[in-house]
């Protein structure tokens, strides 16, 4: 009896505690619109890993700096035109 009281009373502190925040993103999944609509730590973090996805695959070791805030903003506009479109196709058209 004492084992199932503590076993409940164990499992109703697991359940009072709040669920995280989604850690794990499949990025041919993210559209343009769920990027556009993210805040800005997270739009920043999804913009960063799309530039240093699409650099590795051009076997890019370096980031030219004068060429982020360019595809930034090109990524961005293309977005705001195109939200059903993926943010990987943005980026593959938009990226130098």
């Amino acid at each position: 009896m004492r084992k199932l009281a503590l076993f409940a009373a164990a499992m109703m502190t697991i359940s009072a505690i709040p669920a995280k925040a989604q850690v794990m993103i499949d990025m041919s999944l993210v559209t343009c619109k769920q990027f556009l609509d993210s805040d800005a730590e997270r739009a920043a973090i999804l913009a960063s890993w799309m530039g240093g996805y699409f650099s590795a695959s051009k076997n890019l070791s370096t980031v030219d700096l004068r060429y982020v805030e360019r595809n930034t903003k090109k990524v961005i506009n293309y977005c705001e035109a195109n939200k059903s479109k993926t943010l990987m196709s943005a980026v593959e058209k938009n990226y130098r």
